[in-house]
C-alpha cells in the first residue's frame, strides 16, 4: 500500500485543493490549520517578529490571487512558501541585517571564549547558524531562498521548484553549489578558530 501523506500528515488530495469550489472559507481554513504553524517557523528563523505579519500577509495573498493557483502543477504547502517567499524578498534588507548582525555576535565572542565553550558552541546548531550566518549573507538571494526552504521549511527539491517556479534541476544544482560554499567558509572558519589557540 502506498503513503499518501506527506510530512503533517495530509494527504495528497488534502493539498490540492480545489480553490474554485464553493466552500472558500471552510477550504482556506484548513489550508490555514495544515500550514500556518509551520510556515510561521520558517519565516521566523528569517526575519523574526514579522513572521506574523508575513503568514496573515501570506494567506491574504493566496486568498486574492486564488485563481491563479492550479492543483495540477503544485501543492498547497508549496504555492503557500512560494507567495511566503515573494513577500520575504521583499524583507530580505532585515534579514541580510541579522545575519550580520549574527555573524558580528560570533566574532565579538570567538576570541575570548575557553576552549570547552568553542566544543559545546560547535555542537549547538544555534552556535553554527551564527558562525554561517556571513556565508549565508553572501549568497545570492535565489541560492540562499532555496537552501532555507530545503534545511529550515523542510521541502523537498520538487516542493522547492514548485514554490520558487525554477525547474527542479535548477533546485539541485543551487544546493549543490550552496553546500560546496558552506563547507569551504565553514573550513575556513574552523582553520581560523585552530590558528586562534
Amino acid at each position: 500500500m502506498t503513503d499518501h501523506t506527506g510530512g503533517d500528515g495530509a494527504s495528497d488530495t488534502d493539498d490540492r485543493p480545489d480553490l474554485s469550489g464553493p466552500h472558500l472559507s471552510r477550504i482556506f481554513g484548513q489550508l490555514f490549520d495544515r500550514h500556518s504553524r509551520p510556515l510561521h517557523r520558517y519565516l521566523a528563523r528569517r526575519v523574526g517578529h514579522l513572521a506574523d505579519d508575513l503568514v496573515g500577509e501570506t494567506f491574504l495573498v493566496a486568498y486574492q490571487t486564488r485563481s491563479g493557483y492550479d492543483p495540477g502543477r503544485g501543492t498547497a504547502r508549496s504555492w503557500l512558501y512560494g507567495i511566503a517567499t515573494n513577500l520575504l524578498r521583499r524583507h530580505v534588507r532585515q534579514e541580510v541585517r541579522g545575519l550580520h548582525a549574527a555573524a558580528r555576535a560570533a566574532g565579538s565572542t570567538a576570541g575570548y571564549e575557553d576552549h570547552e565553550n568553542r566544543v559545546a558552541d560547535q555542537v549547538d546548531a544555534s552556535a553554527r547558524a551564527r558562525l554561517l550566518a556571513g556565508a549565508l549573507v553572501d549568497l545570492e538571494a535565489g541560492d540562499r531562498d532555496v537552501l532555507l526552504l530545503t534545511s529550515w521549511a523542510g521541502l523537498d527539491s520538487n516542493e522547492v521548484a514548485e514554490a520558487l517556479g525554477i525547474p527542479v534541476g535548477t533546485v539541485r544544482s543551487r544546493l549543490h553549489r550552496v553546500r560546496r560554499r558552506l563547507r569551504a567558509h565553514a573550513s575556513n572558519t574552523e582553520h581560523t578558530r585552530s590558528g586562534d589557540e
